[in-house]
């Protein structure tokens, strides 16, 4: 087929109407999510993988963030992971303009460690 378009002439190749063309789906990552994966790394940033696992964190008044911070410092989770939730309510209260929930926040988090400090000894 030839076509003009500003004076050049093209050529461009048709698939004949009976050709078929078949997709094949590869199965690379059985994950749900399109998130970046850090390398070498299986999981997702950005992605729940695992929507049972969430805690949910709720700090719009200083009682919803004492009541998640009673929560986080009670659920059978590993260090870490306490102090990561405990971490992500006191950034995203700081800077949505709410001090005295990131203040509860960080408390909780000083009140953890020096829990397991205790522990340890």
């Amino acid at each position: 087929m030839v076509s003009r378009g500003s004076g050049v002439l093209e050529r461009r190749r048709c698939l004949p109407s009976s050709t078929k063309l078949r997709v094949v789906a590869i199965a690379k990552d059985p994950r749900v999510g399109t998130g970046k994966k850090p390398k070498g790394s299986g999981r997702r940033l950005y992605t729940d993988e695992n929507p049972k696992d969430t805690v949910r964190i709720k700090y719009a008044t200083p009682a919803d963030a004492r009541a998640t911070a009673r929560k986080v410092k009670k659920i059978n989770k590993p260090y870490a992971r306490k102090i990561q939730i405990l971490t992500v309510m006191e950034q995203r209260s700081k800077y949505g303009g709410k001090p005295q929930q990131a203040g509860i926040a960080k408390r909780a988090k000083q009140q953890l460690r020096n829990a397991t400090k205790k522990r340890k000894k």
